[in-house]
């Protein structure tokens, strides 16, 4: 089966699709190249949105609400080429850590696989989201604010967490590891970057 066509399966049936990963002949690595970049893409975008910059984009008078889309397309490739290489790199010395022997791009096709539900979410949750605030979305002092703003925030927050457990379930899939083991490799990975955001935020 072609990747374009297996890849949006892993929303639904995620185990059959990340255990296909175990393929790593030329072939099936090449014909899922282009799939996974166009997943991890949509999924790079759709974070640039939520980011602060975004959301106060357009309190520049200088800004044109056509920079947006372009803007977040850039940004969203850039996020994306730096999630998969590292996030990859991360994942892949984890499990290495923890006895697996599997390689870099497979660890790297996991992470762009896990992205799906950010991506889906591009497709299904900002349209209706820019739909009901416009131009306020990307400034402060909008409407974009208060009750219905935390409501679209705990909708988003779904979508990330639906990605986790993906992550999960593909280096579980891949490597045929226990539960256990599988978090502990995916706690690891995530333990560089969280100490990064930590200490940004203090």
């Amino acid at each position: 089966m072609s990747w374009w066509k297996r890849a949006p399966l892993v929303l639904v049936a995620p185990r059959p699709v990340f255990f296909a990963l175990r393929d790593e002949s030329v072939e099936d690595a090449e014909d899922r190249q282009e799939p996974l970049a166009a997943l991890i893409a949509l999924a790079g975008i759709s974070v640039v949105l939520i980011s602060p910059t975004f959301r106060r984009m357009l309190n520049d008078p200088q800004v044109s609400l056509v920079l947006v889309p372009v803007l977040a397309f850039i940004s969203g490739a850039l996020y994306a080429v730096a999630v998969s290489w590292l996030g990859g790199g991360l994942l892949f010395g984890a499990g290495r850590r923890l006895g697996s022997l599997g390689t870099y791009r497979r660890a790297r096709h996991v992470v762009e696989l896990a992205s799906a539900p950010l991506a889906l979410s591009l497709l299904v949750f900002w349209p209706v989201r820019i739909a009901v605030y416009g131009r306020d979305l990307f400034r402060t002092g909008g409407d974009d604010f208060g009750r219905g703003d935390a409501i679209f925030g705990g909708i988003y927050l779904g979508f990330v967490a639906w990605s986790a457990l993906l992550l999960l379930i593909g280096v579980r899939a891949v490597h045929g590891w226990g539960w256990g083991r599988t978090a502990a490799a995916v706690a690891l990975a995530a333990a560089f970057p969280a100490l990064i955001v930590a200490a940004t935020t203090i």
